[in-house]
């Protein structure tokens, strides 16, 4: 029985080395990429699906985070309101989110994905700079929480994708910056949905488990190569993933 377990934990680890080094590039932990792997490869509904990445995604943050925090500094107390209404608005979706069907859930965030590659290359050709004057006041800033945790129940990923343009655009901040805070921001809304797909048996632990490992090696590689590359390339390249991700998906279906 172990003899046929190795190789599985083998290929479970070694896909974590790249979502893990995937994640810290773009500020997400990697589960974008994850969650339609665990679905199409693996098998996995859904809700399974999120559930799962959601093991590798809090490690992979945790590090994430604290990479860009050592050469970006976050300042902690705007992110305590942040984090605080973060996790109220993640435990809210987590919930509802358990309710829905597989399928709806699946297209849902499909869709969501598509509609946030069209917001991304909009505003890269609106504005190419991509941090431009602020277009609101620093106070705003927690509002961001709410949204992020609401992505983050509802699709576990969700949070570090709509968190980062939102502070780029309308709050000014630079790319890789951002995409720091935004990391901060999906810790405690994991460990809320976590804690909701686990209760709900929505977590396949032995496949999680050699998944998060794997991303703890790689996830300060992908740190690293963000802030070698322009910013625009970091959102164009994002783009191409979120589209090719809903393709996939929604070709299931």
């Amino acid at each position: 029985m172990a003899l046929t377990l190795l190789p599985a934990i083998a290929i479970n680890l070694g896909l974590g080395v790249l979502l893990g080094a995937v994640g810290g590039l773009l500020g997400i932990g990697g589960g974008l990429i994850a969650i339609p792997i665990l679905a199409g490869l693996y098998g996995m509904d859904q809700h399974l699906a999120q559930g799962t990445a959601l093991v590798m995604i809090l490690p992979n943050v945790l590090v994430g985070f604290w990479r860009y925090h050592q050469r970006t500094p976050v300042d902690f107390r705007a992110l305590a309101w942040m984090i605080v209404l973060s996790i109220g608005a993640a435990a809210l979706a987590a919930h509802f989110a358990a309710r829905l069907g597989a399928d709806q859930l699946r297209r849902s965030f499909a869709l969501f994905l598509i509609a946030l590659a069209v917001y991304f290359i909009w505003q890269i050709r609106a504005r190419p700079a991509l941090h431009s004057v602020a277009l609101w006041p620093m106070r705003f800033v927690p509002g961001v929480g709410v949204l992020s945790g609401l992505m983050s129940g509802l699709f576990t990923i969700g949070g570090g994708l709509v968190s980062v343009p939102a502070l780029v655009s309308l709050f000014g901040m630079r790319q890789t910056q951002a995409q720091g805070i935004a990391l901060a921001l999906v810790i405690p809304a994991s460990v809320t949905a976590l804690a909701s797909y686990a209760q709900a048996g929505n977590v396949d632990w032995t496949v999680g488990a050699p998944l998060a490992l794997g991303g703890l090696v790689s996830v300060s590689w992908g740190v690293a190569l963000a802030y070698r590359l322009p910013a625009v390339k970091l959102r164009l390249g994002f783009c191409v993933l979120l589209v090719v991700t809903a393709v996939v998906m929604l070709a299931r279906g």
